[in-house]
């Protein structure tokens, strides 16, 4: 009988701006913060999940290198249990889950918690040249947050990437901004109704004086956002730009992670499959318009799957910048009211390595409650991909 490879549910932290809640937790402390939360969420002993797959962009702290097996052994796997690092820019914990199914489909694993983090409030600056030794004179340090939020060809930032998409498409600035307060109200909404609290586990983060607090909703959220507000917004990336910091996507830290597992060893386990992987597309797209690749990763899954657009219930495509999203829209003909209905990476904010477990959590609670088939998670990636993932409802 082939294999199914089921997501048996998960859980997150809640999202934390930049340089705020999370910033004084190590990276793989989040990870092992989430990860026990999804065995404890699903009812899974740690002991009975032998892999353990990771994805991050930007690692921080001493075990960020080998945060996969750090957070491993912390959340009470076995010794004998493997861990993997992965990395593919925005989809990388979408990669997380998409490995582990390899995984499973080879015959490699049977359990496996899929995931990641990432906590850029931590990452470090670096002095290059300094190991070699340096002439005299003043000496430049770097941002390594730039090595991930830069193309890597023309050097230029991703946000130039996304003023590139508008100019070669023609998006208009107003159509952006309305997406944005779009996705604030949704977000806004989805906090208060409380569907986004059934995916956080709370974490205990520090305070001043010894004292910590109780951290349980995002905090980069502002669903009282308006159209006249974000008019005010300079662009950051070009003087005459239309892309802000308004209608892009959040600096967030956070960490998530989902049960993946072999169907037949999920239920002998006792677990509940809530969706099954059907399939996944990678694509590769021009880097200066990296923001184009949900489009041809969707078409391309949806063909090879000899489907429609309009055979899919609900999408969740990031919103890495608001353009991204405008333009899955024109060339692929999506309706706004099946697509990011919780809000997304404008509202929510985006951790790379967290994103797409935030996703396949948010689509999986949406085909529950509203009786539906099937939902395509989609991503664009820096340095020009795209990605898009096909699960079912079980």
């Amino acid at each position: 009988m082939k294999s199914e490879v089921v997501l048996c549910g998960g859980k997150r932290t809640p999202f934390g701006d930049f340089g705020k809640s999370l910033k004084d937790i190590s990276g793989t402390d989040l990870g092992i913060h989430a990860a026990k939360a999804c065995l404890a969420g699903v009812g899974l002993d740690a002991e009975d999940v032998d892999h353990l797959i990771c994805g991050n962009v930007v690692p921080v702290d001493q075990g960020g290198y080998f945060a996969g097996r750090v957070i491993a052994l912390g959340s009470g796997m076995r010794e004998d249990s493997c861990a993997l690092n992965v990395s593919r820019a925005c989809g990388s914990g979408t990669q997380a889950m998409v490995s582990a199914a390899e995984q499973i489909l080879s015959g490699h694993s049977r359990v496996a918690l899929a995931g990641g983090y990432e906590n850029i409030s931590r990452a470090p600056y670096a002095l290059p040249g300094a190991r070699w030794g340096l002439k005299r004179g003043a000496v430049e340090t770097i941002d390594t947050i730039d090595y991930a939020y830069r193309d890597p060809f023309d050097h230029s930032l991703m946000g130039e990437t996304a003023e590139n998409l508008t100019d070669d498409f023609g998006y208009a600035r107003s159509e952006m901004d309305e997406y944005a307060v779009t996705s604030q109200q949704r977000a806004g909404a989805a906090m208060e109704s409380g569907f986004l609290d059934e995916q956080i586990a709370a974490i205990e983060v520090p305070e001043a004086r010894g004292k910590t607090r109780l951290f349980d909703r995002d905090e980069f959220p502002r669903p009282n956002t308006t159209l006249e507000k974000l008019a005010t917004m300079r662009p950051v990336f070009r003087s005459d730009g239309r892309v802000t910091a308004g209608n892009s996507s959040g600096l967030t830290d956070g960490a998530a992670f989902v049960v993946v597992a072999e169907r037949r060893q999920a239920e002998r386990l006792g677990l509940e499959p809530r969706a099954k992987i059907v399939d996944w597309e990678v694509v590769g797209v021009p880097p200066r318009i990296m923001g184009c690749g949900p489009v041809p990763a969707i078409r391309r899954l949806l063909e090879r799957r000899e489907m429609s657009v309009s055979d899919i219930d609900y999408y969740e495509i990031n919103e890495a910048f608001a353009v991204v999203n405008l333009h899955s829209e024109r060339e692929l003909g999506l309706s706004r009211a099946a697509t990011n209905l919780y809000g997304g990476g404008i509202s929510i904010g985006h951790p790379p390595g967290a994103t797409g477990v935030r996703m396949s959590l948010t689509a999986m609670r949406h085909m529950e409650v509203e009786g539906s088939k099937n939902a395509v998670l989609s991503m664009c990636l820096g340095a020009g991909q795209g990605m898009a993932v096909l699960i079912e409802r079980v």
